[in-house]
């Protein structure tokens, strides 16, 4: 019985990208990788003609189709209104896991941490990376992070079920919620939840600067991190750094449905057309990919055939060292050696093996939850006023506040740049021209309609809002918003 072949979208990209793929998919071909391509164009040559997220109609639906995507980088124009095509890709089609291995190859790539083996599994849609920013005030900028429950779960459990099917011990949650106590607590409150379901691994929690630094300095410690967007973003960098080669950082980008599997390196403009490029990065994210549409024995080939010619010596520039490579190489050469090496496997290197004929990780729908109902007991509202800079002026603001009160409402502090600057505020704090002024109610709850009156009365005196955040306290005891520091 014939195997039917997998069908996968191919971009080539920009700079370096079409050279690395090229070479990619000539060696999935020699090692027999059962593939239906399918080639989309993307990034800068859709930025030039207008296009702003860099990917036209017609090459999203091959994507929904195939369901499965191998991208070369591509360059994003800076500014301009252009968005990253990854994020805008990561986000449509849900890919909500973002994995990435960093792997020592010790003695054969110089690293100071011969043993290092550890995995960053990264929440891929929220966080910073929504975008979602504001500036009400020339020269204040607000940026939204966005952290949900739902996205926690599906990101801790990800990385539980990641450890469990990879034979992996411990997982190491890295956060900042003694700083942002709702947003990170709920995050780690998420872990904790999920951390209880799988009692044979070993957990664990970072303050995030921390635990950054331990994985530059001793990564080791390490088994598998799970964070969020941005941190997630750093730590990854740094842990394949410490490897020895940000070029052979790999990224698989996992959703329900579809999936994607790149580099973690950009475009390389400076080397474009050489031939000098290293295809390894793109070429492990395609192993990446065999193993995820279930064609591990091709995925075994790959690997140990790379592996085999890294332990013979053989590298490119970027990796090469006197003394440890025994010949320098281009792109054709390092393929035409990995191709030669088919077959075989490393000696000193551990070797690699796959299950064959399995896909991705399948996880559990998302746990149920009852709705939890809330009361309204306020508002900050934010205002401009540019008649003082320091604390020691806030008096003025609030005498001007307290004028717009409506029965039941009383001005309980006013803050500037997250520090509460009245009542006492310290004479020292600087302030920007966006002040919150936090209304709350004398006892019990508050209507909509108490908030609009004070809004227009806030006009009336000349003080008219540029944004309102509604204060809620919800049934479990826990209020929807924090204090100012100070408060």
């Amino acid at each position: 019985m014939s195997i039917k072949n997998t069908p996968i979208t191919v971009a080539r990209g920009d700079g370096i990208g079409p050279e690395i793929m090229d070479a990619t998919l000539r060696i999935l071909e020699v090692a027999g990788a059962r593939l239906d391509i399918n080639e989309i164009e993307i990034g800068e040559k859709l930025y030039e003609k207008g296009i702003m997220n860099g990917i036209s109609d017609e090459s999203w639906d091959t994507l929904r189709d195939t369901k499965v995507f191998l991208k070369a980088p591509i360059f994003t124009p800076m500014g301009g209104g252009f968005k990253s095509l990854n994020v805008t890709v990561r986000k449509t089609l849900g890919l909500y896991a973002n994995v990435r291995p960093s792997v020592a190859y010790h003695p054969f790539i110089d690293t100071n941490f011969p043993n290092m083996d550890l995995v960053v599994v990264r929440e891929n849609e929220e966080d910073l990376y929504a975008g979602i920013e504001y500036s009400q005030v020339d020269g204040a900028v607000q940026s939204i992070k966005m952290i949900t429950r739902a996205g926690s779960e599906r990101i801790c459990r990800y990385a539980f079920e990641y450890a469990k099917a990879n034979g992996r011990k411990k997982v190491t949650c890295m956060v900042k919620d003694n700083i942002m106590k709702m947003a990170d607590g709920l995050f780690y409150e998420v872990f904790q939840e999920i951390a209880a379901e799988y009692p044979e691994i070993e957990n664990e929690r970072y303050i995030v600067d921390i635990g950054m630094a331990r994985v530059a300095a001793n990564p080791n410690e390490f088994d598998i991190i799970v964070t969020e967007n941005l941190y997630g973003d750093i730590v990854s960098d740094i842990a394949a750094e410490v490897t020895g080669s940000v070029g052979l950082g790999i990224s698989a980008n996992i959703g329900e449905t579809c999936a994607m599997f790149e580099a973690m390196h950009g475009t390389a403009p400076d080397i474009a057309g050489q031939g000098i490029a290293n295809p390894s990065g793109l070429l492990l994210g395609s192993i990446m990919m065999l193993t995820h549409i279930g064609q591990g024995d091709v995925a075994e080939k790959v690997h140990n055939a790379w592996l085999k010619t890294i332990e013979d010596g053989i590298h490119t520039g970027d990796i090469y060292k006197e003394g440890v490579s025994k010949e320098r190489v281009g792109t054709d050469d390092f393929t035409k050696a990995v191709i030669e090496r088919m077959g075989q496997k490393p000696e000193q290197l551990p070797a690699r093996s796959y299950p064959k004929g399995e896909g991705g990780l399948v996880l559990p729908p998302l746990k149920e939850r009852a709705a939890v109902s809330k009361e309204l007991i306020g508002a900050d509202v934010f205002v401009e006023w540019r008649e003082a800079d320091r604390a020691s002026g806030a008096d003025a603001l609030a005498d001007i506040a307290r004028k717009a009160l409506v029965d039941g409402i009383d001005l309980s502090i006013i803050s500037n740049r997250g520090t509460k600057v009245w009542p006492d505020g310290g004479a020292e704090t600087f302030c920007a021209p966006m002040w919150r002024l936090r209304y709350k109610a004398k006892s019990g709850s508050l209507s909509s309609t108490q908030i609009t009156k004070l809004l227009d009365n806030l006009y009336s005196v000349g003080l008219p809002f540029v944004k309102v955040e509604k204060l809620y306290e919800f049934e479990n005891g826990k209020p929807g918003f924090t204090k100012a520091q100070g408060e």
